[in-house]
């Protein structure tokens, strides 16, 4: 019998095609980074428009976060049901729109519709990228390609970041972030279309054989003769079937909590820290508050990229535990205060090196943990429960600031610090296991 897909594609040497794929990846990626983060950049602009106090405007940064979770598990799912490739198309096209529309936003109401449909946009996009990095990859550079991957996410923010605080907010306005976002996502549609094919894995699951060669040709690898054999009554792709199968089910269920708890402090900084430079006094305008998230995101950057090295020689267990526990301690220190714009740029880079770390080290665990037939469910599901953590930080930061006061900063910091070390004890949970070693990749029901 000649070698499965996932066989070929492990073991040989990665070609020129796998390498696009995986860059465009990571464009799609930072475009998520950006597209989520929009808001944020946005903030101090609507907040003076629109005069609308914390609490309030927690809602709106939640908006897309809420969004991303729905996505996350409705198109995560249709992933794996009608293939990655159209799936994002799909997501490119709601993010366009989304963002499009909430640059002529004139209400905190429709705003946050606009960025609720962006999330869900956003949060598909997400699961079925991280798929197609994970089935695009041979074994020796799939955990570097996804920590890379990963690191996307803060390299969107960053060049959104540079773009909007040393362009399009002082020489347009809020409105201009939002729309320069729908621009970029819209070029991307025709882009992913001719370039990406359609993973080999996700074919094999539908009986695809020609399919599965067109693929293996596209990254130079030799065709096969026959498909893996499938086990009779095999388990759908579907939430219900990961969570019933006593192999999966605690993979899915830590991962899920255990980010979403991580995303509750991740998305603290990411969200209110423009914000909090903007109050804080001294205080600064919003272009010059704007800097803090883009040098949070230069340390995420930095953090992903590096630690997927660290994963490829140490494991991805310990070296994620670590991270978590070091991202809480500079989250809980980014609340002492700073006297000056560069104190607070330097903080938010702390900060956001060891907590993006971490969210690298889940992204591989979702990438190991769950058997392909299941990946993007699997991983949909995950991102979708942390998608609560993520919508309710801004929503949880913005209650704390009105029931404590604006000036406990240290305070409201110390309490959302927490999530990272309730992930770090989940995390340290879970099975260390492949989830394609100890299943099929279409496991009977």
């Amino acid at each position: 019998m000649s070698q499965t897909p996932r066989e070929v594609i492990e073991q040989t040497p990665m070609g020129v095609r796998q390498w696009i794929v995986v860059v465009l990846m990571v464009l799609l990626n930072a475009l998520d980074g950006f597209d989520v983060l929009s808001s944020a950049f946005a903030a101090p602009g609507i907040t003076a428009d629109w005069g609308i106090a914390r609490p309030a405007l927690g809602v709106v940064l939640s908006a897309e976060l809420l969004g991303m979770g729905f996505g996350s598990v409705l198109l995560g799912g249709a992933a794996d049901r009608y293939g990655r490739k159209s799936t994002m198309l799909v997501c490119l096209v709601l993010m366009a729109i989304g963002m499009y529309l909430a640059s002529i936003a004139t209400a905190v109401q429709p705003m946050v519709a606009y960025r609720f449909l962006t999330g869900i946009g956003i949060g598909g996009m997400l699961t079925t990228t991280n798929a197609v990095v994970a089935e695009s990859t041979n074994s020796r550079w799939r955990s570097v390609a996804i920590a890379v991957y990963v690191a996307g996410y803060p390299l969107g923010a960053i060049v959104g970041g540079i773009a909007a605080s040393e362009w399009l907010l002082p020489t347009y306005s809020w409105h201009a972030v939002f729309l320069f976002g729908a621009v970029v996502t819209a070029v991307l549609i025709p882009v992913i279309l001719v370039l990406v094919p359609e993973t080999a894995a996700y074919l094999v699951t539908k009986r695809n054989l020609a399919g599965v060669n067109r693929t293996l040709a596209a990254f130079g690898k030799p065709a096969i003769s026959d498909l893996p054999v499938i086990v009779a009554g095999a388990a759908k792709p579907r939430v219900t079937d990961i969570l019933s199968n006593p192999r999966l089910r605690p993979v899915t269920l830590l991962t899920a909590f255990g980010y979403t708890f991580h995303c509750i402090t991740f998305y603290y900084i990411l969200k209110f820290g423009v914000q909090i430079v903007s109050d804080y006094p001294p205080g600064y305008p919003p272009a010059q508050a704007a800097t803090v998230l883009t040098y949070a995101n230069v340390g995420g950057f930095l953090g992903s990229a590096l630690f997927g090295f660290v994963m490829a020689r140490l494991g991805v267990r310990w070296p994620t535990a670590l991270m978590l526990l070091i991202g809480a301690m500079m989250v809980a220190w980014f609340g002492t205060g700073r006297d000056t714009l560069n104190a607070w740029q330097w903080a938010t880079m702390i900060a956001g090196f060891f907590t993006n770390a971490a969210i690298s080290g889940y992204y591989a665990a979702f990438a190991r943990g769950f058997p392909a037939y299941a990946r993007a469910t699997g991983t949909g599901f995950a991102l979708g429960v942390g998608r609560l953590g993520a919508a309710g930080s801004p929503l949880l930061a913005g209650t704390l600031f009105g029931w404590l006061g604006d000036d406990q900063l240290l305070t409201v910091s110390i309490i959302m610090a927490m999530g990272s070390i309730v992930s770090l004890v989940l995390f340290l949970m879970l099975p260390e296991r492949d989830g394609d070693d100890v299943m099929s990749e279409q496991p009977a029901a």
